[in-house]
């Protein structure tokens, strides 16, 4: 009989980041005098590159260890014309939101997500709860929620009692006790509206603005839930179990991790941790 495929969750592991601070990554494009952040193509979600996890992890990882392990699990660089690029032995995937923080007048933060990313996060788990639907809440005594530009009454509300299968288990999420279900497109509103905006300007010898130097800048606010797949590049399937626990150890030895841009404001800084 032929052997059955193997699923993603027996060749993908996660690692959960739980923002200590905001993270700015930069987008692709720039609207006016809003530099923003980086944004999945079809949802406009905020989200963090691989190629961002994976530069952050590379740089700690050569500084703590030595080129050696960083070129056999990351990939070499060419300082030689002689030499060819060769492939690292762990491949590393964008970071996707979970759970978004939002200021609530009645219940004064909340945490929002949407049935497809509760449905994108469950495809990583080797069992899988039943996805909620839309208004799901664990907030089952509130006669309302108050959003900031919308509220729910209680009979738009369901109460959902299995919501901890869907909070990452961990010290950095034991602050959820707050949650709230919306509908795709409604999440993808209120996450615009939750967003940092810091206002940068530039003054002159006069202390005045500059011509062309005031912007805002995005952030995802402290407080969110994001997670990142990993594994082994098939080169290396088959030293996997090898890998996979030396990645680990290497994971578990950098808990706070600093993402992104502006580290010199304090930005991105995050706590990372595997769920077993």
């Amino acid at each position: 009989m032929p052997t059955a495929a193997p699923s993603i969750t027996q060749i993908t592991n996660l690692s959960h980041l739980y923002l200590l601070s905001p993270l700015h990554t930069g987008g692709t494009t720039q609207e006016g005098n809003l530099l923003g952040i980086a944004r999945e193509a079809h949802t406009e979600f905020p989200y963090l590159p691989s190629s961002t996890i994976r530069g952050r992890l590379r740089a700690s990882v050569f500084t703590d260890q030595g080129q050696d392990i960083c070129y056999r699990l990351f990939g070499n660089e060419i300082t030689d014309q002689r030499e060819s690029l060769t492939q690292g032995s762990i491949w590393v995937g964008d970071g996707s939101i979970l759970w978004f923080p939002i200021a609530s007048l009645s219940h004064g933060v909340l945490w929002v997500s949407c049935p497809m990313l509760l449905r994108r996060w469950s495809t990583y788990q080797s069992e899988k709860p039943p996805i909620p639907n839309a208004y799901a809440t664990n907030l089952n005594n509130s006669n309302q929620i108050c959003l900031k530009d919308v509220i729910l009454q209680k009979s738009d509300l369901i109460l959902w009692s299995d919501w901890k299968k869907f909070i990452p288990k961990g010290s950095e999420t034991e602050s959820i006790e707050r949650v709230l279900v919306l509908p795709d497109k409604y999440f993808a509103t209120v996450v615009q509206m939750g967003l940092w905006r810091q206002v940068k300007v530039k003054l002159d010898e006069h202390k005045t603005v500059k011509d062309g130097s005031f912007r805002y800048e995005e952030a995802i606010p402290p407080d969110a839930v994001m997670y990142f797949p990993w594994g082994v590049t098939t080169q290396r399937k088959s030293e996997q179990s090898t890998l996979t626990e030396e990645f680990q150890d290497i994971l578990n030895s950098y808990s706070i991790l600093q993402i992104g841009g502006q580290e010199s404001l304090g930005r991105g800084f995050v706590q990372q941790w595997s769920v077993n």
